[in-house]
């Protein structure tokens, strides 16, 4: 077996309403104890799952959202299927109240099918939920999404996002890995994807390690943390992370936010033209690229362009949002020819 994961750093005395700035800023994973543990949804769910269920319905308002279901014998696991091409649970949209019920039927069941209503937006489909059950996030104007189903375990993956998730209801175990254990995550296909992000093809709870070796790697460098109602978790950008949900009904609730410019485009987007005109050129060429990339890009700072005036740096100045949409067009005309 791979060596055992460390814990997740942890605080117990940062307060919803007052979050440090250092917190949200933090380019390492944090666990807030009792984050939320004095919302009413959370204190609504300590009378069990049904009583969680019905605070959700007295906000809901006639709202379909997509979600996921799987036959018991995934045991929760939503992921691929035996060819990588398809996958073994079903997609579809449905009514929120539909999930609630089958959810309510199914709470006892010991072979229970997996049930998944994953990142949907909470004001469209719970409209006033967060008039009672709100982290206030000055100046980062976040996306807040609603995740609800049974016991289902979600494959590693990444977000371009920062991420504060808080538990809502039930416990979710969270294990993450730097975003630099990408070659030990075994990554799956790039374009066919569960819901847009690349997975890991590695089962984090059973790994086999004779078909993926190098994840006992990734696993001693991992950081694991199981989280109760009312803790949330910091996820920095682009930190791989697995959850799994582990009692009959759970719910969480997450604020994404990106901390850059909103005229920057997505980082991937260059990944994708690179892999398309850089990856495949004959390897001294792409070292000479590799130059360039780290040159311009990785490593760029004050003195990159500094022996150039200012008025003449045009593309090595900093970005603007005029400067961005002059880029995208000639981007664009470029590959439309």
């Amino acid at each position: 077996m791979p060596a055992g994961p460390d814990a997740l750093a942890e605080r117990a005395d940062v307060r919803a309403d007052a979050i440090p700035p250092d917190v949200l800023a933090s380019t390492e994973p944090l666990v807030l104890r009792g984050l939320v543990a004095h919302w009413p949804a959370v204190q609504a769910g300590q009378g069990g799952p049904l009583a969680s269920i019905d605070h959700m319905r007295r906000h809901y308002r006639d709202a379909t959202v997509g979600a996921w279901f799987g036959p018991p014998g995934i045991q929760g696991r939503f992921f691929y299927d035996d060819s990588l091409t398809g996958f073994n649970f079903s997609a579809q949209r449905v009514r929120l109240d539909g999930v609630l019920d089958a959810l309510a039927r199914h709470r006892d069941d010991a072979r229970a099918p997996a049930i998944y209503v994953g990142s949907t937006t909470v004001d469209t489909c719970l409209p006033g939920f967060r008039d009672e059950n709100d982290v206030p996030l000055p100046g980062l104007e976040p996306l807040a999404s609603i995740w609800i189903g049974n016991r289902t375990r979600v494959a590693a993956h990444q977000d371009l996002p920062d991420n504060l998730a808080c538990v809502v209801a039930g416990r979710r175990r969270f294990t993450l890995f730097p975003p630099d254990e990408v070659a030990n995550l075994y990554v799956g296909p790039l374009d066919l994807t569960p819901a847009g992000q690349p997975i890991s093809l590695v089962d984090v709870v059973k790994p086999d390690l004779a078909r993926f070796p190098r994840f006992a790697e990734a696993m001693a460098r991992a950081r694991v943390a199981e989280l109760q109602a009312g803790d949330a978790i910091f996820i920095p950008s682009m930190w791989w992370h697995h959850v799994e949900a582990l009692d009959s009904v759970n719910v969480l609730l997450n604020y994404w936010w990106r901390r850059s410019p909103a005229h920057m485009d997505s980082p991937v987007h260059a990944l994708q033209m690179a892999m398309a005109s850089v990856r495949d050129l004959p390897p001294a060429q792409r070292q000479a690229w590799r130059h360039l990339f780290e040159h311009y890009v990785f490593d760029a700072d004050d003195d990159t362009a500094a022996h150039i005036p200012p008025a003449a740096r045009g593309s090595l100045a900093p970005l603007t949002p005029d400067a961005a949409r002059q880029w995208r067009a000639r981007l664009l005309r470029s590959l439309n020819r």
